[in-house]
């Protein structure tokens, strides 16, 4: 151990020292961290009178309504719309998840020529703003009928992450050794079983965390849902 980790360690021998540099830093950081989804279950329960009112606490509660929930759910369309953003993202999510698996293990397993350039082009098109993307994809979408549907946002919501998830499984990928596929493959293994056998279940915490950035970006893509799915005026 050495010096300076040791110092450390005696450092934070005593209970004070403790509190001033661990515990009441990190008791202020959670409640930083925490306080909003605090005040947002408050206001969710408040009525408007108590949200409105000058005298009220307005850290707490002082009669709880469920006013506000039921309007929502039950006298508006926002289940309708909540459905369509969790369908379109978990579709969008596990297409795009496809295709990354797909293009990121031919790159980086079967060792076809250029397939180096062929990876650093694919995360170089990951930089291009979608926003740029989405003209040309918008005259696609009118040409082939799809558009204020669902599956104009399903299918066209992978083209700006597919890159990025392809390199971040790339990246996995070459860690996985490739010994296993070549003693799979001498027991007579396909590539498509030594694929879903042997690479993806060692790829289960890149898969996840590429699902997950790749869902809360769907979830809170605005410009595409905009573009393609509102109506006509």
């Amino acid at each position: 151990m050495s010096t300076s980790t040791s110092q450390c360690i005696d450092y934070l021998q005593s209970l004070p020292r403790r509190w001033v540099t661990v515990y009441i830093p990190l008791i202020a950081f959670v409640i930083v961290l925490l306080f909003h989804f605090y005040w947002m279950g408050v206001t969710a329960f408040k009525s408007n009178e108590e949200l409105l009112s000058k005298t009220a606490n307005p850290f707490w509660l002082v009669k709880p309504t469920l006013t506000h929930f039921d309007k929502l759910l039950f006298h508006t369309s926002c289940p309708g719309w909540l459905w369509n953003t969790v369908l379109v993202s978990v579709s969008a999510t596990l297409l795009s998840l496809f295709c990354s698996v797909l293009a990121a293990y031919s790159i980086e397993r079967l060792r076809f020529k250029g397939a180096r350039p062929v990876g650093v082009l694919i995360f170089f098109s990951y930089l291009e703003p979608p926003s740029i993307i989405f003209i040309p994809l918008s005259s696609i979408v009118f040409q082939y009928g799809l558009f204020d549907t669902r599956l104009a946002l399903i299918l066209t919501y992978p083209t700006f992450l597919v890159p990025f998830c392809t390199w971040l499984l790339m990246g996995y990928f070459r860690s996985i050794p490739y010994e296993l596929e070549e003693c799979a493959m001498m027991d007579g293994a396909t590539r498509w079983k030594i694929l879903l056998r042997i690479i993806l279940p060692l790829a289960v915490p890149s898969l996840i965390s590429a699902g997950i950035f790749a869902f809360t970006l769907f979830w809170n893509e605005f410009i595409y849902a905009l573009t393609f799915v509102s109506p006509p005026r």
